[in-house]
């Protein structure tokens, strides 16, 4: 993890630009995952965890109608979260997380370990990766915030900031 957090605040402190983070299912483990990192506050702003339906549409305005059409725990979710969380947060980059944890919750469409994931880099568009995690609740989680790391390691910022 470290050699991952390494790369993400090289890439952001080389561009000048400023990262936040929107979560759900890891309930804010992504955002302390990049704060152990001494120097952080460099380039991380900060994040927001949107654990219900309403806070969603509240802090990071994801439409009710996504929530009602596609729930929380889909593509169409994560990338407002993403563009949401870039707009409150002021920032540069930002990752959104939206899953089912478990142990309950699941359905044969989105099975427990199920997890999104938004990425909104200013001035370009807006993508959205897709993981089924194996495990109980706490290691769903954990995976989901290594693979967060990792797509957050492999952004470019070029023309971003």
């Amino acid at each position: 993890m470290n050699q991952l957090l390494q790369t993400i605040a090289t890439a952001f402190r080389a561009a000048g630009g400023k990262l936040g983070v929107v979560e759900s299912c890891t309930g804010g483990g992504l955002g302390q995952a990049i704060t152990s990192l001494p120097g952080a506050s460099d380039f991380f702003e900060g994040g927001l965890i949107t654990y219900s339906n309403t806070v969603k549409m509240k802090s990071v305005y994801v439409r009710e109608s996504t929530l009602n059409e596609h729930g929380a725990v889909s593509e169409e979710c994560v990338k407002e979260m993403a563009n949401g969380g870039m707009v409150a947060l002021g920032v540069d980059c930002c990752l959104s997380i939206s899953g089912i944890a478990g142990p309950g919750g699941g359905t044969p469409d989105k099975p427990v370990g199920t997890v999104w994931y938004g990425l909104a880099v200013r001035h370009r568009s807006i993508e959205a990766f897709h993981h089924v995690f194996a495990g109980d609740r706490e290691e769903v989680r954990r995976q989901a915030v290594q693979t967060g790391l990792e797509i957050l390691s492999r952004v470019s910022l070029k023309k971003a900031v």
